[in-house]
């Protein structure tokens, strides 16, 4: 059987829920992220997970060599630089296809407004098959031969 995710809810108050949506708005993350990352670090963890303020965090980290907690990871900027990147290309090619759509659409209503005087059927244009009176503008073939258009 595959991997399921599975839906965890709960009530709290209103008060606690503005508490975290203000600390899910500081962090940028949504209310759901911010509960998936709690419960993965109490997961790898093994529950072992100690709520503390963010300046004690700091405090104990400037005291001891041991790993803190939250885990903190080092970043190269050359990755930061590149994710920025292909952030700001995608938002590029987003814009181009919007552009591309409402093109596309603005092309399928003038076709749409156009009327159909405008279509010119080419037995119109065939002397032999088409009425005599299409071909009133005075020009007039005199031979039967037969032309191609394009290359020879």
């Amino acid at each position: 059987m595959g991997k399921k995710d599975k839906t965890i809810s709960f009530r709290v108050s209103q008060e606690a829920f503005e508490s975290l949506q203000e600390i899910a708005d500081e962090r940028d993350l949504s209310l759901s992220a911010l509960f998936r990352d709690y419960v993965d670090a109490l997961v790898a963890h093994d529950g072992q997970v100690e709520v503390v303020p963010d300046h004690a965090v700091d405090e104990s980290a400037a005291e001891d060599d041991e790993p803190t907690f939250p885990p903190r990871v080092t970043v190269p900027k050359g990755f930061v630089r590149e994710h920025e990147r292909l952030e700001l290309e995608a938002d590029h090619l987003r814009e181009q296809l919007e552009e591309y759509r409402q093109y596309v659409t603005h092309l399928h209503d003038r076709l749409d407004d156009e009327d159909d005087e405008d279509v010119v059927f080419l037995e119109e244009l065939d002397g032999d098959g088409g009425d005599e009176e299409s071909l009133d503008d005075g020009f007039e073939i005199e031979t039967d031969e037969r032309y191609r258009v394009g290359r020879e």
